[in-house]
């Protein structure tokens, strides 16, 4: 039980208990029944809090729709009790035209509060352009931008399963992506259309829930325009661009960046260790030869110039810092030639 909210429901019992007992005060005929008076106070105070606890999961959208099921049923049912459907002759017996009534409004609110429940992630309410998101999916949600999206890597990580959030695309990153890939520079086109091809790896998955969120920005305003959504939504940030998760890191939005998360998976290399490795071009020296790791590490090999074109067998004897991610120089084992 949250440490807040006890004292209050603790403090709304025990009022509870004190207004029974200040109705058979008040009351004198009622003089008699003031431990029932309380008990039966007591016993109110209990039952509100009970039923305050099993509406724990009761959210505001949830409320907002109940709220406009019950009026659209109170409405739709005075509608028709008043329509000439139900014009009571004089031989109609009172109780039953209002028993008629009484049914035809118990059904009508009936279904247009379940159908407000249902249909609950359409309202845009509290919040104008955000629309809610299901209370019921326990998994977490991450708004993914137009750099995540170019970058192509989250296709693959989805597709092992690691990431067990709900995807949200708003509408804009849509629209930002379409005017990357109808870019007339040949760079920008092949960026855009790679993330086009990414969204369409991403419908595929099976078991990954991604949903297009209806939400409109001005282009000056997509980087907060994300921000504010993934804040609203209580939602993470999947962004490359680094400018962007330091503006979510100040509003308090945690973020998920896949170049830290590709840094944090990298192999670490011991020195003495042996690994295979192919070699692909020459290196600066006349005898080197280059290859890369799988995460795109460099491999200098020492003495490699003669196995190029070959999977060779190397032990590592230094391991470098760079911008790509690190450096290895190794010395070829063996005679090299595959």
């Amino acid at each position: 039980m949250n440490k807040t909210l006890l004292p209050i429901r603790l403090v709304f019992v025990v009022l509870c208990a004190a207004a029974g007992w200040l109705v058979c005060y008040s009351v004198q005929d009622w003089d008699g029944f003031r431990q029932r008076a309380i008990f039966i106070g007591l016993s109110i105070g209990v039952l509100v809090v009970l039923v305050d606890v099993m509406l724990r999961g009761f959210s505001l959208r949830g409320l907002t729709a109940i709220a406009f099921g019950l009026v659209m049923g109170i409405f739709i049912s005075y509608l028709i009790s008043t329509s000439p459907l139900f014009v009571r002759s004089e031989g109609d017996a009172p109780q039953i035209f209002y028993l008629v009534q009484l049914a035809l409004f118990l059904i009508v609110t009936y279904l247009c509060t379940v159908i407000a429940l249902r249909g609950k992630d359409e309202f845009n309410v509290v919040i104008p352009y955000v629309r809610f998101v299901p209370h019921e999916v326990e998994s977490p949600l991450v708004v993914v931008d137009t750099s995540a999206l170019i970058d192509g890597r989250i296709a693959r990580v989805c597709q092992t399963g690691f990431l067990g959030a709900a995807l949200i695309i708003p509408r804009f990153v849509l629209r930002e992506l379409q005017a990357v890939a109808d870019s007339t520079d040949p760079l920008k086109q092949a960026r855009g259309r790679r993330g086009l091809e990414v969204l369409g790896e991403l419908r595929k998955i099976k078991n990954l829930e991604l949903r297009i969120h209806e939400s409109d920005a001005k282009p000056g305003e997509v980087d907060a325009k994300l921000v504010f959504l993934a804040q609203a939504m209580r939602a993470k940030l999947l962004t490359t661009d680094y400018n962007l998760a330091k503006m979510a890191e100040f509003h308090g939005v945690p973020w998920l960046n896949l170049l830290m998360l590709a840094q944090s998976l990298r192999p670490a290399l011991v020195l003495g260790e042996t690994l295979e490795v192919e070699l692909l071009k020459p290196g600066k020296e006349d005898d080197q030869a280059v290859g890369y790791l799988e995460d795109g590490s460099m491999v200098v090999v020492n003495h490699g110039r003669p196995s190029l074109g070959h999977r060779v067998t190397v032990e590592i004897i230094s391991v470098l810092p760079s911008a790509g991610g690190k450096m290895v120089f190794a010395r070829l084992l063996g005679n090299g030639v595959g």
